[in-house]
């Protein structure tokens, strides 16, 4: 039974990122463009669930079910598009899961969503402070309720992620 654990954050996430984004970078070689760290795990000083997510954009999509079985050799599961098209997810720990594999081909809009989230979050620390206390309020509600967890953050997360689009757009102008 997956647990909804929000822990204060642990500066020892960007090194387990980096570790793993080594051992994927060695397996994908030339058919990556780029990897980043993304959600919660990313921003300093925000709480988290312990998961660190991974975002690679490759070349070509297609591609990277020929990698399967050494991502597989490496603890990682795969979901296929797991309900977003033209991703490929995967992820690694069963129930106590401990990194999120999220796979884009270059140009895909998802990145963008992804990383600007982020990125408000990181430039925003305010906000980013609210969505932590609601993350860990809605933990010691719904600890053995994953879904219910996910539910509750749900339309805050969805009203930060409005704010980051326009807060991005305002910045490239």
């Amino acid at each position: 039974m997956r647990k909804a654990i929000v822990l204060p954050y642990d500066e020892q996430w960007a090194v387990l990122f980096h570790e793993e984004a080594n051992e994927i970078k060695r397996i994908l070689g030339d058919e990556l463009v780029d990897i980043h760290h993304f959600g919660s795990t990313s921003v300093p000083h925000l709480a988290a669930k312990p998961v660190i997510d991974i975002l690679v954009v490759v070349k070509k999509i297609e591609a990277v079910d020929g990698y399967n079985e050494e991502l597989q050799a490496i603890g990682y599961i795969g979901k296929g598009e797991n309900g977003i098209a033209g991703r490929r997810y995967f992820q690694k720990g069963g129930d106590d899961r401990t990194h999120h594999l999220h796979i884009y081909q270059f140009g895909s809009p998802e990145i963008e969503r992804h990383l600007v989230f982020r990125d408000y979050l990181r430039a925003h620390p305010a906000v980013a402070k609210e969505y932590g206390d609601l993350k860990r309020s809605l933990s010691k509600e719904f600890l053995y309720d994953i879904d219910s967890y996910i539910n509750g953050k749900e339309a805050f997360a969805s009203e930060i992620q409005a704010q980051a689009l326009e807060w991005h757009r305002n910045r490239s102008e």
